[in-house]
This record gives structure tokens, sequence and C-alpha cells, in this order.
């Protein structure tokens, strides 16, 4: 759901939006309102002309999986109406996703952080892998192998309402492995022999067209391994393969965890999208 900004052009009297010179990716009318939207794939800047009140998107960078591991966590999803955007020239950071993990007991690397102006959001968390947990992030990774009687802990998320928790993995000589945190819902916790599925991500139609971004990336088993999320998160692996690369490009997705000394799967870069009234 969009979180509105404490700058609420309510709030202080005001009714303005804000313009930007660079050329619009595309434009569409919906309930008798006119847009304008940019989308940012690649880092850049956004010139904007006139400062006021906008809808922003900003998805970090997903997280990688882990090798014999958990899915990487979702970066971390701000979505924004009525957001204040002064008037210059506004750097915009597109993220890429963290690589996933080729060696035994370190966990898939980070997503980076993708930003436009002010706004910023963290990439989300590696994947745990062999005997370790999930790294913290946007969305926290998945908790990784083990032997049998411990169990990996999932990753956390920074900010409260910008991501979700990393499943756990599963105490048993299965290496069943935890399933990284979506934007919309956490990361599933294994069982016996089933990887936990990736967190699933969040629609958004600040294009005119709903798109799902930021899923968790599934993870590793014996038996069964986790899918991906909703949104682009790569599936879990068995066997000695690796996992999935998060499918989607800039969505922001985790990375699926390997199996069985399989490395783990890269995560999604994210994106910025800006749309203003015309």
């Amino acid at each position: 759901m969009p979180i509105t900004s404490a700058y609420s052009p309510l709030s202080i009297g005001i009714i303005r939006g804000a313009d930007f010179s660079n050329s619009p990716t595309g434009t569409y009318t919906s309930g008798g309102v006119s847009y304008k939207y940019i989308t940012f794939t690649g880092s850049g800047t956004l010139t904007v002309t006139k400062g006021g009140f906008a809808d922003i998107l900003v998805v970090g960078g997903g997280g990688g999986g882990g090798r014999t591991g958990g899915g990487g966590g979702a970066g971390g999803y701000l979505d924004l109406t009525n957001a204040y955007l002064p008037s210059g020239t506004l750097t915009v950071t597109i993220a890429g996703g963290g690589a996933g993990s080729t060696v035994d007991n370190a966990r898939g690397a980070y997503g980076g952080q993708s930003s436009v102006g002010s706004f910023a959001v963290a990439g989300g968390g590696g994947g745990g892998s062999y005997a370790a947990n999930g790294g913290d992030g946007g969305s926290g990774g998945g908790g990784g192998s083990h032997d049998t009687t411990a169990v990996r802990n999932g990753g956390g998320f920074v900010i409260t309402g910008l991501g979700n928790n990393g499943g756990d993995s599963v105490s048993s000589a299965t290496r069943a492995c935890g399933g990284g945190g979506g934007s919309s819902s956490a990361g599933g916790t294994a069982t016996a022999g089933v990887g936990g599925a990736g967190g699933n991500g969040t629609a958004n139609s600040i294009t005119g067209s709903s798109v799902t971004r930021a899923g968790g990336g599934g993870g590793s088993a014996n038996t069964t391994a986790g899918s991906g999320g909703t949104g682009g998160g790569g599936n879990g692996a068995t066997g000695t393969n690796a996992g999935s690369n998060a499918s989607i490009a800039n969505s922001g997705s985790g990375g699926g965890g390997g199996h069985n000394g399989g490395s783990g799967g890269a995560g999604g870069s994210g994106i910025v999208i800006v749309r203003v009234k015309v």
C-alpha cells in the first residue's frame, strides 16, 4: 500500500504539483487525471523544474542467494504519494543486485541502495550459506544450511514498512533452508526436506499498469526447493545445482539459494520511478 508522505499538501494548505524536464518514459490518464512518469533502470539525474509534490517508487537491489543456503531478501520498497521534490538536479542511483555466494560459510552479497534525491532504500540481505544466518537488509535473507541440531535464522528488515524478515532453516539432516523476505510478506520457514518460499512482492500501478516487484528468493533443500516470491524472486535449488538468478531485471528481487555446494543466484537490480500530474 502506498505510504503518504508527511509533506501532505493538505497539511500545509498548498496544492502544487512538481514537474521535471527529462523526457518522460510515458503518459496516461486515470480517473480523469493525466500523468507523466519517468522510469530509471540505471543511475542518472532528474531535473526538477518546479518543486512540488510527486509520486515516487524506489526499490533497492535484491540480495544474492546463499551457497547450500537460503534465498536472498528483496530490496527495500518505498512507495510514496505526495512526496515533496525540491527544484534542481537530483541524483538518481539504481542499485545492482547482490552476487550469489560461491563459498561455504559466506552468505550471498547484499543488494545495493537505490535513491532519488533524499529518498533512499536499503538493498536486500544475502541468503545464509552453510552454517550462516541470513543477512539483514531491506528485506532479510533466508537462513542457511546447518548440522542436524542447529537452526540458522533468517535476516531482519532495516526499516519497518519497507520490507520483511527472511525465513529460518529447519533442524534436520535434509539441509532445508529459509526463503528470503519479500516486500509484501516474510520469507517462508523451511520444513524437513522442503525449502522455504520467498516472500511475495508488491503490485504497483504508478506507470498505469500493475507490475509486481521485490519478491524474495526461495530456499534450497534436499527434496523440494522453495519457489521464488512473486515479482521476480529466484527459485531455490535441489541436488547439486545453483540457485536461480532473480528472473526480472530491475525488480529488486532476491536470488534463489543453491544446494549441496551449488552457488546462490544473483539478486535483481533496483528501480526508481517518478510520476507527476500534467
